[in-house]
């Protein structure tokens, strides 16, 4: 692949400044359950790397990926994605299209969504003392007092000619503990971003799900607690 950075954001979305449980500001309905799936495994210690092999979701159907937990170490979910995923000139990777955030107040956590083009690539999420640019190591600026950082592979947000392919929110998110997000990286397959979030002193649980929408696209969520 050759070799480029390009900037994430083409256009920006402007959302339903309102929050509400019902409405389907993040692209995926809310969970019926907040139980996790019997693959979801917690982080204990920061030695430790959570991993899942995720199977086939049913079209629509939102699933649990990795059940609430405090993801000291990344939590993975590994897909196997066979590249080039398209021949040229099509894009060999799954591509992101659009980011969306949701409040769920009801249930008690925020969500950001990330819906891709193509199957669905492996991600892993993490909370890290500072988010930094993949190939620079600038640090990310980020609102709150916690960072998580999210990672997809392979994957990217860009087409052939370097455009931007996502749409996208504005990076200040202001619900109660999810804070803002922001790009650390779109580089040779690897995907990044940076969350910020406000905490009372301890890091939040957060929860990782799957669901496939009716135009395919295949959308991967990351729900925040609210504290």
């Amino acid at each position: 692949m050759r070799l480029q950075r390009v900037p994430l954001l083409a256009s920006v979305v402007v959302l339903l400044a309102a929050a509400c449980s019902t409405t389907d500001h993040d692209g995926a309905a809310p969970p019926t359950s907040t139980a996790p799936a019997p693959s979801a495994t917690a982080v204990t210690t920061p030695a430790t790397t959570a991993s899942a092999t995720a199977a086939p979701s049913a079209a629509g159907g939102w699933r649990v990926t990795y059940g609430w937990a405090v993801p000291s170490a990344p939590a993975r979910v590994a897909h196997t994605v066979k590249v080039p995923v398209n021949p040229a000139p099509g894009e060999p990777l799954p591509v992101l299209v659009q980011i969306q955030v949701g409040d769920h107040p009801a249930e008690g956590f925020s969500r950001i969504s990330f819906a891709f083009r193509g199957p669905t690539p492996s991600y892993q999420v993490g909370y890290v003392a500072q988010v930094e640019s993949d190939g620079t190591g600038t640090p990310v600026s980020l609102p709150g007092d916690a960072f998580l950082s999210v990672r997809f592979d392979p994957a990217q947000a860009h087409d052939r000619s370097g455009r931007s392919t996502v749409h996208a929110p504005p990076p200040a998110i202001g619900y109660p503990t999810l804070r803002g997000w922001a790009v650390a990286g779109d580089f040779e397959g690897h995907l990044s971003f940076g969350l910020g979030v406000r905490t009372s002193g301890e890091p939040l649980p957060v929860r990782l799900g799957e669901s496939t929408r009716p135009d395919g696209t295949h959308v991967v969520s990351l729900d925040v607690r609210r504290g």
